[in-house]
């Protein structure tokens, strides 16, 4: 125990050798006895004897033993806690619960470790006293300023990290210690802090409470008092609970509003405290936000004939000529030499005006043209860049009718700020260049101003980093303009546009901004490379030889960057190496796309040599490199087709590499969508390298780690394998067709969003591999192969499988590929086929899918139809003869 105290002492050592002892100490002493590791920690930290250091790090390396930030590894200890003796357990949460308002430093460690106990615990109906016990602590007369404050901390985190189903029963005893703590004649700060915090965690919790008037108007009035409070930290807290209500509780503002909220927000917003600013002027954001929300519901209730389930208050709009000078003055208090990822309040109050513009629309101009027309000209060039920010910010609410002669007018000003003496006054210029283009694209390819702006453009991109990068992303948007503006015929790429006089020098301009020394400020490289890609990906015919100059560009830069590995020395050239590479194989694959598929032969042997070499290296085991390099493969697997397998030998292993990568799952994923493309492109030619394929993926499948996200690929997969080598498929269909049943009956929570579009996605490659299956197996000739008939004793289930679907919500994608897997369906097992398909769920999808806006989804769907009366009309045929 002796020793054990000394190296915990050590784990705030200045030296790095004790440092590192320390660590390697600790980790075998938790790998060598876990639980007697455990049992001692909370020894130490429960001995109020030992030294402060020892008790603070002995707690944290019980927490670190009991949580993780990685979601699939907090998990793994979460059941690795319960796999414990109970006497174990019991004896390590009688230490910390105990050791709770003993310790002298802060954060208290034994709240985190009570906390982190209970968030595994509480939702297997364990350990059901706790929350009584420290409501106790809070409540109980006589108790300690520092036990008070412990137990708050603990329930504040318990409450931040459980699910709130969990503590529904118990939410009225939470919020009764909570207000406790919170009140204005609680003696201590330290408390009230720890109160109002614990009151943030838990308002999903206090639905029911805030139901209720009376209650509703005490927590109200509770908060509104503590936004009050001289200790800054306090009146954070409680801003950030009113922000936090107003988002979950909007419905039951409007009695608060105008006597409360609207006065307590407007003075923290003028605050010159930037904490107390910054919540107040986020109360707004969200309410914009808010209301904006409320908005797109009301229209669709209008649209589907029904009256909506809420609807907004319109605060924004009521206090609006308010908010605008109390925000256009924050933006003149700007830093001339912030840090770029510092928030502060400036910042907040220029996405604040956006929001209120989207929430507002045309209103807002009365309230800032006057501030922006007073201001451009200014001498200060702070009040020239608020003008600038505050004429940005507007942009995406205003109506475009009112919005394109507003810009237009403005052009000339906008242009002559891009050569502006400040530096922060050019980089608005260039970030307002960049909303112009993303929002009003038709006044930045103006006859009129193109030229000019072009020339300000490219001497931006000579400017400062941050300038610079704000010009590349104005170059994003100006080519998206520029392409969607031009005349195209049947979806082909246009034949020229408004850029083609200035295409090839705008890409030599942003491939040399790449090469800036300074290119690694402010993300400059990174943007200069996606906006070369937008340049290309937009490009017309007349600008193709452009277009194949960049391919043996980027193809040239990639080969010397791979040569420069050997003398990468140190931790952070290791790093703007993979980068480098990570963003030319991004590039490549971009103008590949561009290239033509009977130019793509001449250069594939040296694309696939560099990429090839990539692979090999030792960056090429880095994830985010592997990932883009696997890009840029499927990219020329899509241009060669089957001339791609003569370089399959030499490929494999890579392949092999990113499908077994399950622990970075974006790699995985990249393997498994090039999986896909090669049995596309290689149709029969594939076969060789099948078996050991198939194995990979029913492998992934069935592993429980390997992220969701990657499993329904895989199901897509096996749908494009089966279209490349046909009948030949047979020999994997029993494996197939089990994990597809298996997916098909996935169930998920209907109140988690995310759970809901993984069910839709895992759904849609359901029936692509079960439509990809089918016609490999059918074969293309009219009349069906026998081998088809396989799949006979699967179309019950099939059929099942979409009612169900029909009788849920369907994407438009979803019904196109339904019908188009009926109507294979239809060709290939004729009129017996039909007593399944008769169904009024699958009538009524159908009928949507031919009304529908989407092209492929409508032609489909009429097919399926059609394929359907054909059965009708040969069953009929059959019963008269």
């Amino acid at each position: 125990m002796t020793q054990l105290i000394q190296v915990l002492e050590k784990t705030v050592s200045t030296d790095k050798n004790e440092l590192l002892a320390a660590g390697q100490y600790l980790e075998q002493a938790a790998s060598t006895n876990l639980l007697e590791f455990l049992k001692a920690l909370s020894d130490i930290l429960v001995n109020t004897n030992n030294s402060s250091v020892a008790r603070t790090a002995a707690g944290l390396q019980l927490k670190n033993q009991l949580t993780s930030k990685d979601e699939l590894i907090g998990k793994q200890y979460q059941q690795r806690w319960l796999s414990f003796p109970t006497d174990t357990r019991e004896y390590i949460k009688n230490n910390i619960l105990q050791s709770l308002g003993t310790e002298s430093t802060r954060p208290s460690s034994a709240a985190q470790c009570v906390a982190y106990v209970a968030v595994t615990e509480l939702p297997v109906n364990q350990w059901n006293v706790l929350i009584e016990i420290l409501v106790s602590k809070v409540t109980t007369e006589g108790s300690t300023e520092n036990v008070r404050e412990a137990a708050l901390e603990a329930i504040g985190y318990i409450c931040q990290d459980i699910s709130a189903d969990v503590l529904e029963n118990q939410s009225n005893q939470i919020l009764t210690a909570i207000i406790h703590g919170m009140r204005k004649d609680e003696p201590s700060n330290h408390v009230r802090l720890a109160a109002t915090t614990a009151l943030l965690n838990s308002l999903e919790f206090t639905k029911a409470n805030f139901d209720k008037v009376e209650e509703r108007n005490y927590i109200m009035e509770v908060v509104c008092e503590s936004t009050q409070s001289p200790d800054s930290q306090i009146s954070v807290a409680a801003l950030q609970c009113l922000v936090k209500i107003l988002t979950l509780y909007y419905q039951y503002m409007e009695v608060y509003m105008a006597p409360a909220l609207f006065p307590i927000t407007m003075q923290a917003m003028k605050s010159e405290n930037e904490q107390i600013a910054l919540q107040g002027i986020e109360f707004w954001s969200n309410v914009s936000d808010e209301e904006i929300d409320l908005g797109i519901e009301c229209q669709e209730a209008q649209d589907a004939g029904r009256i909506p389930s809420r609807v907004s208050n319109h605060y924004a709009r009521g206090a609006l000529q308010y908010l605008a000078p109390v925000l256009m003055d924050k933006l003149t208090k700007q830093e001339e030499f912030d840090d770029e990822d510092d928030w502060n309040p400036s910042k907040a109050a220029s996405v604040c005006l956006m929001l209120l513009a989207s929430c507002c629309e045309d209103e807002i101009i009365g309230h800032v043209l006057p501030f922006i027309k007073e201001n451009i000209d200014s001498p200060n060039w702070r009040y020239r860049d608020a003008a600038l920010m505050v004429f940005a910010s507007i942009l995406g609410g205003i109506e475009s009718t009112t919005l394109k002669p507003l810009v237009e007018q403005a052009m000339p000003k906008l242009i002559q700020l891009m050569y502006d003496e400040s530096v922060i006054v050019r980089d608005s210029a260039a970030w307002t260049f960049g909303r112009i283009c993303e929002i009003i694209p038709d006044a930045a390819i103006n006859d009129l101003y193109l030229k000019p702006m072009l020339e300000a453009f490219l001497a931006g991109l000579k400017a400062e980093p941050r300038v610079a990068a704000n010009v590349c992303w104005a170059f994003t948007g100006l080519s998206d303009a520029a392409y969607e503006a031009a005349e195209t015929y049947n979806d082909n790429p246009p034949e020229t546009y408004c850029l083609s006089n200035y295409f090839e020098y705008i890409i030599n301009q942003l491939l040399a901004t790449t090469d800036r020394p300074d290119a690694s400020q402010a993300n400059l490289r990174g943007a200069a490379y996606e906006a070369l890609m937008d340049m290309i990906k937009n490009s017309p015919n007349d600008c193709y030889v452009a277009v194949q100059k960049t391919t043996m560009v980027i193809l040239d830069r990639l080969n010397q960057v791979l040569q420069m590995e050997s003398h990468v020395s140190n931790h952070n050239d290791r790093h703007h190496f993979n980068d480098l590479q990570s963003l030319l194989c991004a590039t490549l694959q971009s103008v590949l796309r561009k290239v033509d598929a009977v130019d793509a032969p001449k250069i594939s042997d040296a694309i696939m040599t560099a990429l090839l070499t990539m692979f090999n290296s030792s960056s090429g085991k880095v994830g985010n490199v592997q990932e883009d390099a696997l890009m840029a493969v499927s990219t020329l697997v899509d241009l060669l087709g089957d001339q791609f397998l003569k370089y399959m030998e030499a490929f494999k292993p890579y392949l092999i590499m990113g499908l077994k990568n399950h622990q970075e799952y974006q790699v995985c994923c990249a393997a498994v969508g090039l999986t896909g493309d090669i049995c596309r492109g290689l149709k029969q030619k594939i076969l060789p390298f099948c078996d050991e394929i198939m194995m990979l993926l029913l492998h992934n499948l069935s592993n429980p780690n390997l992220h969701r996200s990657v499993k329904p690929q895989i199901l897509s997969v096996f749908g494009d394998m089966a279209l490349g080598i046909g009948p030949e498929f047979k020999k994997y269909l029993t494996a197939v067709l089990e994990m597809l049943q298996h997916a098909s009956q996935c169930q998920v929570d209907r109140n988690d969003f995310d759970m809901v579009d993984y069910l839709n996605e895992l759904r849609e490659s359901v029936l692509e591999a079960y439509t990809g299956i089918i016609q490999g197996l059918k074969g293309m000739d009219k009349k069906p192969s026998p081998d088809v008939q396989m799949m006979e004793p699967q179309i019950n289930h099939i059929v099942q499988f979409i009612i169900s679907m029909a009788q849920d919500s369907v994407t438009d994608g979803n019904i196109g590929i339904i019908a188009g897997l009926i109507g294979d369906l239809c060709m290939s097992f004729g009129p017996p086929f039909l007593n399944l398909i008769e169904n009024d769920h699958i009538k009524n999808l159908l009928n949507e899918g031919k009304n529908s806006r989407v092209t492929r989804t409508k032609t489909l769907s009429i097919w399926a139809t059609k394929e359907i009366n054909k059965l009708k009309i040969q069953a009929n045929s059959q019963v008269s003869r």
